[in-house]
């Protein structure tokens, strides 16, 4: 069968339509992108504005045309931090709902930690033991650890690439007593979460456009190697990476191969999540999985319909 997703995100809008059954590879058939920024258009009263949501409604409405020119048989559309932390969310979906018949669904980060767990699980199978999952988004940071298809340990924490430039660092490039500080918040807010998770694992993986840029920066395959190539960020790489992207302005680290234009003002605040998680979980190196909560969310379905 032909299933669309629909993931709205922190920073895009992605319309994913793929051709899957239960038990098989999801194969990608169409995808699509728009770049809204939708956490930047939350204002001080915690509303997302009129224009973000102007814009959400006009690329739901562009994907929802898409998914029907691709003949897909099931849409499944969900939202992610930013519309989830947005004060009028309720108002947002219900306009979302009224104007282009998408329903829009919220999910929780512990959700999503659940989703992306299943998705790394499934991509590398049962030989991959005891998994540990790192899922840095534009709102979030996920963490999820299990040695079955559902995660004994699913955690979302308040350290998304996108909300901690926008709250801690100021300048392009930020200034060393920023980054210094935002270390501190980031490495306090991981301290809380260590008690609640394992001890040990077998094997360590990131998912996510943030690490997936860290990963080229540290010398990774690039995307046109195909996603079957074996790819990690390892500790070491990432302190490299560090020493010289805090130094430079977004404009100049936008022209470096493997960094998206209109994310390379993020990086540095994901690469200070990344290496702070890495640090005091005391992981060595991370592999790199090509599926993450989309792909799990198709799985998901797939298992409901079979059942």
């Amino acid at each position: 069968m032909r299933l669309g997703v629909l993931d709205v995100g922190s920073n895009t809008v992605h319309l994913l339509v793929v051709d899957a059954h239960h038990g098989a590879h999801p194969w990608p058939a169409y995808s699509e992108k728009a770049e809204l920024r939708l956490a930047e258009k939350i204002g001080a009263d915690g509303k997302l504005s009129r224009a973000g949501a102007d814009a959400l409604v006009e690329a739901v409405a562009k994907a929802r045309d898409a998914a029907a020119t691709y003949e897909t048989e099931d849409l499944l559309a969900f939202a992610t931090s930013a519309v989830r932390d947005a004060t009028n969310s309720a108002a947002v979906l219900r306009r979302v709902r009224d104007e282009t018949g998408v329903d829009l669904q919220v999910l929780s980060g512990e959700a999503e930690a659940i989703m992306t767990f299943l998705a790394v699980r499934r991509w590398f199978g049962w030989s991959a033991g005891r998994l540990l999952v790192l899922d840095i988004g534009g709102g979030s940071l996920e963490i999820a650890s299990g040695i079955d298809e559902e995660p004994d340990v699913a955690l979302s924490l308040p350290l998304g690439a996108g909300r901690l430039t926008r709250e801690w660092l100021r300048g392009d490039p930020p200034t060393a007593a920023q980054v210094e500080k935002l270390y501190e918040y980031v490495d306090e807010q991981i301290g809380k979460a260590l008690g609640q998770l394992p001890e040990r694992w077998d094997r360590a993986v990131a998912t996510s456009k943030t690490f997936r840029t860290l990963a080229r920066l540290a010398g990774a395959a690039p995307s046109s190697a195909g996603r079957w190539v074996h790819r990690e960020l390892a500790l070491t790489g990432l302190h490299q990476v560090l020493g010289f992207i805090r130094r430079m302005p977004s404009a100049a680290l936008a022209e470096m191969e493997g960094v998206s234009a209109s994310r390379a003002h993020q990086l540095l605040a994901g690469a200070v999540v990344a290496e702070t998680a890495m640090r005091r979980l005391g992981i060595e190196a991370v592999d790199m999985c090509p599926w993450a909560l989309r792909e799990g969310v198709i799985l998901r379905r797939l298992d409901i319909l079979s059942s």
